[in-house]
């Protein structure tokens, strides 16, 4: 039986695939200026923080669409005023094969990574990040998830 390039690598937690650059979107952020930071990311979704940089809620790509649909101006509102504010998350000690589940489960493509003793997003996990370290695209045993 062959194993699977994340257990080769040695990787078994989301902590070592991880973004630590993954873009947080500040509660009073401009909803348009949140839409252009996700196009801009390749990310489409991200956590939205208050000022201590703790959770509040999700705003995505979708959760933005639905606003303009709605003929709403989202230069005049705030991420807040179009998150939403379920709080899906794990910490960094959540395994892959856990992430994965709750992602299928809950129909997400992004979970925040949260910090148990405060509360504070500190990175986010995507599903094509589960996916590269899953089959060991862009994984290396030493550094963790590595960005094309």
């Amino acid at each position: 039986m062959s194993l699977h390039p994340i257990e080769v690598a040695g990787l078994r937690k989301v902590g070592e695939i991880a973004r630590k650059s993954g873009i947080k979107i500040f509660q009073d952020q401009d909803a348009l200026l949140v839409a252009k930071e996700l196009m801009l990311s390749d990310i489409p979704g991200a956590p939205v923080v208050n000022g201590d940089g703790k959770f509040v809620g999700f705003i995505s790509e979708v959760d933005i669409l639905g606003a303009l649909e709605l003929g709403r101006d989202i230069s005049q509102l705030t991420a807040q005023e179009i998150m939403v504010s379920e709080q899906i998350a794990i910490d960094p000690s959540t395994t892959i094969v856990e992430a994965v589940r709750i992602m299928k489960e809950r129909h997400v493509m992004v979970l925040p990574l949260i910090r148990e003793n405060d509360g504070v997003v500190t990175e986010c996990v995507t599903r094509q990040d589960l996916l590269r370290a899953w089959v060991g695209f862009g994984v290396d045993p030493k550094e963790g998830l590595t960005k094309f």
